[in-house]
C-alpha cells in the first residue's frame, strides 16, 4: 500500500477548523468539500489519460483527456457523501457509485447494508471516500467489496486516520496483493477505548448532517 499524507498549509488550516467543536454544520460541510478537493488533486495524480487532438484559437495541438472507462467515485454512506461534491468538482465526468457500510459498535466490524455499483469493475480506477480511518474495518471492507467485483486499482481518500487503522489497511491489502493508495489530510495520535480517533474531530457524519437516533 502507498500512503500519501498531504503536507500543505491550506490542508492544515482547514483541518484545524474542522476539529473545532464550535464549527457549525454548514461551515463544516463547506470545509470538507474544500479539503477533499485539495486531497483529490493528490489522489488523482496517477489517473489514466489518453492523448487527444484539439484546435486552439492559434494552432492545432495535442492534449490529454481521461481514458475510458471512466473512474468510479465511491462514497461510503453516510459520512462519505459529505466528500462527494469536493471530489466531483475536480473530476466531474467520473461515475459515482454508493456503498452503505456501518460499523457494529460492539464488535467494531463492518457490514454492508446497501450498494449501487457496477457488477464488473475490471479496468476501473476506484476512488473510495470515507472521512475517518479509525479501526480500518469499514475501509478494508469497502476495498474487499470492490476487488471482489474486479477492481485492481483502488485509491482511498480520508480526512483523518489513526495509526491503528493505517496499519490494518496496509496489512490486509498487502496480504491480498491489492494495489491500493491511501491519501489522508492528517494522522492523529491513537484510538480510544470506543474506537474513536484522538484528538480527531468527533463523529464526521453527525457533524455533517446532525445526530440521527
Amino acid at each position: 500500500m502507498e500512503l500519501r499524507v498531504a503536507d500543505h498549509p491550506l490542508v492544515s488550516h482547514k483541518l484545524t477548523h474542522l476539529r473545532d467543536q464550535n464549527t457549525p454544520s454548514p461551515v463544516f460541510r463547506q470545509l470538507v468539500e474544500e479539503l477533499v478537493t485539495l486531497l483529490a488533486y493528490e489522489a488523482t495524480r496517477d489517473v489514466r489519460v489518453e492523448p487527444v487532438d484539439v484546435i486552439t484559437p492559434v494552432a492545432p495541438t495535442t492534449g490529454v483527456r481521461l481514458s475510458a472507462p471512466r473512474p468510479v467515485v465511491v462514497p461510503i454512506l453516510r459520512a462519505g457523501l459529505g466528500m462527494l461534491e469536493g471530489m466531483t468538482r475536480l473530476i466531474p465526468n467520473a461515475e459515482v457509485g454508493f456503498l452503505g457500510m456501518v460499523r457494529d459498535e460492539q464488535t467494531l466490524q463492518p457490514f454492508t447494508y446497501a450498494e449501487r455499483l457496477p457488477k464488473d469493475l475490471a479496468g476501473r480506477q476506484c476512488f473510495v471516500l470515507d472521512p475517518m480511518l479509525a479501526t480500518g474495518g469499514s475501509l478494508c471492507g469497502a476495498v474487499h467489496f470492490l476487488t471482489a467485483r474486479g477492481a485492481s486499482d483502488v485509491t482511498c481518500i480520508c480526512l483523518l486516520a489513526a495509526p491503528e487503522g493505517i496499519a490494518r489497511v496496509r496489512e490486509e491489502v498487502d496480504a491480498a496483493g491489492i494495489a491500493c493508495t491511501l491519501v489522508i489530510a492528517g494522522v492523529d495520535e491513537r484510538l480510544n477505548e470506543k474506537g474513536y480517533i484522538v484528538p480527531g474531530l468527533g463523529d464526521a457524519g453527525d457533524r455533517l448532517y446532525g445526530v440521527v437516533d
